[in-house]
């Protein structure tokens, strides 16, 4: 645990986190921005790590966005025909996508920064 980031700033690390899982559940996928978004802007003036994190979880949310609406996009355009591609890698999106925010989330509750893997770097 590092000593630098307070309790707090670790626990809202954390949230901005596991409030993309919440978002995508709660909204089927449309809001998982959300959550990170609000600690960002409510938390970015008192907690620096804590709003390093939710940018890191809003650029992690904002990149699958992407990917699964250009794997809709190719499946439409396809006409369902390369839906045998699409959908195989929409699950592996999907799995990649639980597994990193839970360790994210541990990571964060630890103290330790976190940087997703394959992550566009939308916001700054």
């Amino acid at each position: 645990m590092s000593t630098s980031t307070s309790k707090q700033d670790r626990q809202w690390a954390m949230a901005a986190h596991l409030s993309a899982l919440a978002g995508a559940f709660l909204t089927g996928g449309l809001g998982v921005f959300i959550g990170p978004l609000a600690i960002l802007l409510l938390k970015r003036e008192d907690h620096p790590f804590a709003a390093e994190q939710a940018k890191e979880a809003l650029n992690f949310s904002l990149t699958l966005l992407i990917a699964g609406v250009a794997l809709i996009a190719v499946s439409v355009i396809s006409f369902g025909l390369l839906l045998v591609v699409t959908v195989p890698v929409a699950s592996a999106l999907g799995i990649a996508w639980l597994v990193l925010t839970i360790i994210a989330a541990v990571r964060a509750s630890e103290g330790a920064a976190y940087r997703y893997p394959f992550c566009l770097r939308l916001i700054r």
